[in-house]
C-alpha cells in the first residue's frame, strides 16, 4: 500500500513538474530587428537573455535582416499568420504601418513616468497622428566624424563648422598629398543616401512637402542636391560613395582612408576600437555643419522604434519585452552603440565615461534633428528620391530636372 502511494506521489510530482516546465514555456514570442548599426546583434541577444531570465514563462525568437529587408520583411509577415510579435520600425514608416493596420496603437500602454522621462525629440520616432504605435529605442542622428591626425598634418586646427568649410579643409588635406579623396558619404541607391540627403537638406532650411505636396524642388531641397554633386565632381568625395552604405563608410574610415565621414553614432566606439580600427584614439565628432546664414547645425531623424503587430496572439506579453529593452537600466547598460532616449541618463558618468565628445555632439545633434517626411507614401517617394540622387550624382540629369521628376513620381 505504501510502496504504492509512494509511486502515486512521484508520478504526480513528475506530472506536475512537467505541468510547470510546459507554463514556464508557455508563451513565445518572435521579434525581428536588423543586423547592422546601432545595437550589435551580440547586445540584442544580452538583452533578450536578460528579460527571459526576469520573465521564465516568455521564450523569444529573435531574428535579424539587413536595414533593407527590414520593412518588407513586417509587412509580408502581417498577411502570412505566423508573422513577428514585436517589431523594430524606422522613423519613417508609422504613417504607413498606422494606415495600413500593421502596428498597435499603444497609446494606453504609454505611462506618465514614460512620458516625463524620455527625451521629447524621441516620442516623434512612434507617434503618428495623435497617437503612439511602439517605444523609441533607438534614438539616432548623424554626426560629422574626423580623422584627428589627418587634419593636424594638414594644418587644420578645428573640424568645420559650415558644409562649405568642409569642401575647403578636404580641398587642402587633398591638395597637400594627405588623402586622394578626403571625404565618404552612405549614397548607395538605398535609405541610406535619403539620411545623408535629408542631414543636407536640413542645413540648407528645405522642405520637403508643402501642403502635401513636393517641394523639395527648389530652395533647400534643391541646394542640398547640388551640394553632394558638387562634392562627388570636385573629386574631394571618395568615388566609391555612390555604392557605399554605413558600413562601407566606417570600414573605409576606420582604415584611415577618409578624412571626413558622415555616419551614425554607432561608429563612434567601433572606430574607437584597437582590435579593428586603424584610427583607434584619432576619432573626432561633432555635429553635422550647418550652412553660414542659415543653420548652425544639421541632422536628420533616424531613430527606430519597438511596437507591437496586429497580428500579434501575445500583446500584453510583447509590450513587457518592448518596456524591458527600451527601459533605461537596459538602454544605460548598453550606451556605447546606440544613446539612450532617456534625458537624465545624459548626466549618468555610466553612460557618458569615455564617450564625452560623442555626447557633446549629440546635445547639439539630437535637439536639430529635421524628420524625412510623414506620409503613407513615404516608400514611393524615397525611391524616387533615391533615383534623382544617383542621376544627378552620376550626371545623367541636372539636379533641377532629377528633383523635378522624383517629384512627379513620387505617388503625392
Amino acid at each position: 500500500m505504501l510502496k504504492s502511494l509512494n509511486k502515486t506521489l512521484v508520478g504526480a510530482a513528475l506530472i506536475s513538474v512537467s505541468f510547470a516546465s510546459h507554463a514556464f514555456a508557455e508563451t513565445t514570442l518572435n521579434a525581428l530587428f536588423m543586423a547592422q548599426a546601432a545595437y550589435s546583434e551580440a547586445d540584442v541577444r544580452a538583452m533578450t537573455d536578460a528579460f527571459t531570465k526576469a520573465n521564465p514563462d516568455v521564450k523569444v525568437n529573435l531574428e535579424f535582416v539587413p536595414y533593407e529587408g527590414l520593412h518588407d520583411k513586417t509587412v509580408l509577415a502581417q498577411g502570412s499568420g505566423g508573422g513577428y510579435d514585436v517589431v523594430l520600425f524606422d522613423v519613417i514608416w508609422p504613417a504607413e504601418y498606422a494606415s495600413n493596420n500593421v502596428l498597435v496603437d499603444v497609446s494606453s500602454r504609454i505611462t506618465d513616468e514614460m512620458k516625463k522621462g524620455v527625451l521629447p525629440g524621441a516620442w516623434t520616432t512612434v507617434q503618428y497622428d495623435g497617437k503612439y504605435y511602439g517605444m523609441p529605442w533607438i534614438l539616432d542622428t548623424k554626426y560629422l566624424f574626423y580623422n584627428k591626425e589627418i587634419l593636424e598634418k594638414a594644418g587644420i586646427k578645428a573640424p568645420p563648422k559650415t558644409w562649405d568649410e568642409l569642401a575647403e579643409q578636404a580641398k587642402a588635406i587633398k591638395d597637400k598629398g594627405l588623402l586622394a579623396t578626403p571625404i565618404a558619404w552612405s549614397w548607395s541607391q538605398a535609405e541610406a543616401a535619403i539620411c545623408d540627403y535629408t542631414t543636407l537638406v536640413s542645413a540648407y532650411k528645405g522642405d520637403f512637402l508643402k501642403d502635401g505636396k513636393p517641394d523639395f524642388q527648389t530652395g533647400g531641397g534643391l541646394d542640398a542636391l547640388k551640394y553632394m554633386v558638387s562634392s562627388y565632381t570636385s573629386g574631394l568625395t571618395n568615388p566609391n560613395s555612390k555604392e557605399f552604405l554605413e558600413e562601407d563608410v566606417r570600414k573605409v574610415f576606420q582604415n584611415g582612408d577618409a578624412a571626413f565621414a558622415l555616419n551614425w553614432t554607432y561608429m563612434y566606439n567601433m572606430a574607437n576600437d584597437p582590435k579593428d580600427s586603424k584610427v583607434a584614439g584619432k576619432v573626432g565628432v561633432v555635429p553635422a555643419p550647418g550652412v553660414a546664414g542659415k543653420s548652425e547645425a544639421s541632422a536628420v531623424n533616424g531613430s527606430m522604434g519597438l511596437g507591437v503587430t496586429t497580428a500579434s496572439k501575445h500583446p500584453d506579453e510583447a509590450w513587457k519585452y518592448i518596456a524591458f529593452m527600451t527601459s533605461q537600466a537596459t538602454q544605460n547598460e548598453y550606451a556605447k552603440l546606440s544613446l539612450p532616449i532617456w534625458a537624465s541618463s545624459y548626466d549618468d558618468p555610466a553612460v557618458t565615461k569615455g564617450q564625452e565628445e560623442l555626447i557633446s555632439a549629440a546635445k547639439v545633434g539630437l535637439a536639430a534633428m529635421y524628420p524625412r517626411p510623414t506620409t503613407p507614401k513615404y516608400q514611393e517617394l524615397s525611391t524616387a528620391l533615391q533615383q534623382a540622387i544617383q542621376e544627378s550624382l552620376l550626371g545623367q540629369s541636372t539636379p533641377e530636372d532629377a528633383l523635378n521628376s522624383a517629384a512627379e513620381n513620387s505617388g503625392l
